[in-house]
């Protein structure tokens, strides 16, 4: 989210959680002067943060009344443990291809809420890509997981197809976007209700 009044569009179509990328480096960067309004919303709101401090993440947090933190870097369990005794609850973030290693998740199984396993690129961020869900079946952990990584309009079928009981929700970012940070209202209803719709028909 980069713009209150796109933020306040997005708000109104039932989403679960709003997020807010605060890595410099990203596309989707909210800025250094984001809107006075930007942060005035009602449903949950996640920081998005890779390799960052946690004290200037827990600072940010409490000045800006965030419930999540969203972790994309190489971030250890006991930076998870940190945040999450001072109250956050914490997403942590994994990158997937064909030679991820699940087993990788288990430090973090009981220092992280929800985990989210994104398409692995060479940088962090979005790539727009799909990676294989089919090696979702290999995630034998706890811990529920979102998905993220190249979905657009096209994947709510194939969406409510998978069958994983740990899969709790999908990150919407590049395919819903009119430019990076900017969301799509029209697509977003689209696909909320063609997955509502998939739910009612399965």
């Amino acid at each position: 989210m980069k713009l209150t009044q796109n933020r306040e569009a997005v708000e109104k179509l039932g989403i679960d959680f709003l997020g807010y990328i605060f890595y410099a480096d990203s596309k989707r960067y909210i800025g250094e002067n984001p809107e006075a309004g930007l942060f005035a919303a009602q449903k949950p709101k996640v920081g998005v943060f890779v390799n960052e401090n946690a004290f200037e993440i827990l600072g940010l947090a409490k000045n800006l009344g965030f419930e999540y933190v969203q972790l994309h870097g190489t971030e250890n369990p006991k930076t998870c443990q940190l945040l999450k005794t001072q109250g956050l609850k914490v997403i942590k973030a994994f990158c997937v291809d064909e030679n991820f290693k699940f087993s990788d998740t288990k430090p973090f199984e009981k220092v992280a809420d929800f985990f989210l396993f994104d398409t692995k690129t060479n940088l962090p961020g979005g790539s727009g890509e799909k990676f294989n869900w089919k090696i979702l079946n290999n995630y034998k952990g706890h811990t529920p997981f979102f998905l993220s990584g190249g979905i657009t309009l096209d994947d709510a079928k194939n969406i409510k197809e998978i069958e994983h009981t740990k899969l709790t929700g999908v990150d919407l970012n590049s395919g819903f976007e009119d430019k990076p940070g900017v969301k799509n209202i029209e697509k977003l209803k689209q696909f909320i209700a063609e997955l509502k719709n998939a739910e009612e028909t399965a």
